[in-house]
């Protein structure tokens, strides 16, 4: 009975039919096992490359060496390691210690060259893949935040006298700048899709770096923005608006920002494209953002590109004219000489385009202003006031106004041919009053009667005014020291009103 339930249970494995059993699994076990490490190798190369490389994923491309270079693999494989090596490039490192990863920047710099080569020479195919690839790659190298220390303290960005920075990492930066211009400009770049990836945030970023106190990177930043404005037509909206909100922010808070020449420059191509008639939105522009930007004291940095801005607004819209200046004549400076110039420069540039009707809306408080500066004992300022009387369409002007024009300005001629210090000025004083003479004799006659009538009456109210000073000395003299009370003048109050 026993041995009949010991027959049924399973029989111990033999010694040695365990080995044969276990070198025929063995050989089956292996085959699977390595069949199972590749597998897992395989997951775990792809997991890698959806964490590095997300959009090659995404597209279901494979990773491909990013180190190769282009000549060493099939065309077929190219798009491939474009993509590959943009992604190794979103690698970033700090340019403090030159000699820190020197090998790995030196690698980096060379991969970014051979990806610039790669798009100049027209092989490139921006794909969906390629298009986010390339976007994240100059996001990650691009976009940073600028060190406080950087900038200026004392005036609205980079000066005249002031040495420029240059950022430590150019060597890699200009590459990217390089990379972008030529995708953004790329003929067969599918704008449509481009757009998912190029914008509204990436455009802010890249505005927000026209801080740069490298005038390179400015430089490299005014080519690409003009070329996305150009090619996105659906963000030029947005683009207008930012480049408003910076000149804003910059005229009425901060007066600080190194790159408002090379935005100004943008907007002077950009102002020249405008459809006629201009709108509303264009007309805001100018009062609000453009004439405004004469109030901070660095205008002479950006005032080249100011003017230009400005005279591609009265070339489209003459009627402007009239506005500008007065938005001149409000922001005039009163004791920055050097800004004085500007302004007359960029005044006699205007009168050219000015038309008979806007110029009679201005002439009497233009005129005022141009009195004030034929008067300035600053000769330069002085001598720049008189040449207004030499620019042919500006005299045309005067000419068929002088009835308004001379009373305003005569009296400040007769002060400069009587008392001014610089010898060229009374010169050129005496050619203007020349001129107005052969212009019209009489009304010259007229002015100067009247001038003298009111130096006359100026006179007897300095005389008036002397003899009260010297009745109330001698009224205070005859006070008792220490004494109390009220004084008593013994001066009729009427002759206390003195016109000054």
């Amino acid at each position: 009975m026993i041995k009949q339930i010991l027959s049924k249970l399973p029989r111990k494995s033999s010694k040695s039919d365990t080995l044969a059993s276990a070198g025929t699994d063995s050989n089956n076990n292996t085959n699977l096992g390595s069949s199972i490490q590749c597998s897992n190798g395989l997951n775990v190369v792809r997991r890698m490359s959806s964490a590095v490389f997300p959009s090659m994923v995404a597209a279901g491309a494979e990773a491909v060496e990013p180190h190769l270079s282009f000549k060493d693999v099939p065309n077929t494989e190219k798009q491939k390691l474009f993509v590959s090596k943009l992604n190794l490039c979103c690698v970033v490192y700090h340019f403090n210690d030159p000699d820190k990863d020197q090998a790995e920047k030196d690698s980096k710099r060379q991969a970014l060259i051979e990806l610039v080569d790669f798009v100049a020479s027209g092989s490139a195919k921006f794909s969906e893949a390629a298009i986010a690839a390339t976007c994240k790659m100059c996001a990650v190298n691009l976009f940073r935040d600028f060190p406080p220390k950087y900038r200026s303290n004392s005036t609205g960005g980079e000066t005249e006298d002031e040495e420029p920075m240059f950022d430590p990492a150019w060597s890699h930066l200009q590459v990217v700048y390089d990379l972008l211009l030529r995708f953004v400009s790329y003929s067969s770049l599918d704008v449509k899709v481009a757009k998912k990836y190029v914008d509204h945030s990436f455009i802010l970023r890249l505005l927000e770096l026209f801080d740069s106190e490298d005038p390179r990177e400015r430089d490299c930043l005014k080519t690409i923005l003009h070329r996305i404005y150009g090619k996105f037509m659906v963000h030029r909206p947005f683009v207008r608006k930012a480049v408003s909100n910076i000149i804003y922010r910059f005229v009425f808070e901060t007066e600080r920002h190194n790159g408002i020449a090379e935005l100004l420059e943008i907007f002077g191509s950009v102002i020249s494209g405008f459809a006629l008639p201009l709108k509303e939105e264009h007309k805001m522009f100018l009062s609000r953002a453009l004439i405004p930007l004469h109030k901070p004291k660095s205008v002479g940095i950006y005032h080249q590109q100011l003017t230009y801005c400005v005279v591609q607004f009265i070339e489209k819209d003459p009627k402007l004219a009239s506005v500008v200046i007065k938005g001149l004549l409000k922001f005039w400076p009163v004791t920055n000489s050097q800004k004085e110039l500007m302004f007359l420069s960029e005044l006699e540039e205007i009168l050219e385009m000015t038309s008979a009707v806007e110029f009679q809306k201005i002439m009497v408080p233009l005129f005022r202003r141009v009195g004030c500066c034929l008067n300035s004992f600053h000769f330069q300022v002085a001598e720049r006031a008189h040449f207004l009387w030499n620019n042919e369409h500006v005299f045309n002007h005067i000419t068929q106004n002088r009835q308004v024009i001379l009373p305003l300005v005569f009296p400040a001629l007769e002060r400069n041919t009587r008392n001014h210090w610089n010898q060229a000025v009374l010169n050129l004083t005496l050619n203007v009053r020349k001129m107005f003479c052969e212009m019209d004799e009489e009304l010259v006659l007229t002015c100067q009667s009247k001038l003298e009538e009111e130096d006359s009456k100026s006179s007897m109210a300095a005389e008036k005014r002397r003899l009260t000073w010297e009745r109330m000395e001698t009224a205070a003299s005859f006070q008792p020291v220490g004494g109390g009370g009220n004084i008593s003048f013994l001066v009729n109050p009427a002759t206390c009103s003195v016109t000054c």
